[in-house]
């Protein structure tokens, strides 16, 4: 009787003008191969991140995704274009003033 608990990316969507990365991680616990259940996670990458400074000037740093699956990183080298960034910078900006 082994029982198993794997987690696996099972749905990944890029959402929105600046290419939000959404992904879906399911856990699975098996039982002798027998899917006993199976729950989720999700977790969302942001092309940048961005912080107003003390003076007014703007800080943005574009998001690591070295931690992520080659998968994911892949998607996001795709479709973090540069422009997508500078769009993603400005509202940010716009959002934060």
């Amino acid at each position: 009787m082994a029982i198993t608990k794997t987690l696996e990316e099972d749905k990944i969507e890029i959402v929105g003008e600046h290419k939000t990365i959404q992904v879906r991680t399911a856990s699975v616990i098996k039982e002798d191969g027998v899917e006993l259940t199976r729950s989720f996670g999700r977790h969302t990458l942001e092309c940048v991140s961005s912080v107003k400074n003390a003076d007014d000037s703007w800080t943005h740093t574009d998001t690591d995704v070295s931690g992520e699956s080659s998968e994911v990183q892949g998607i996001a080298t795709a479709v973090w274009t540069d422009s997508v960034k500078a769009a993603k910078k400005t509202a940010n900006e716009a959002a934060l003033s």
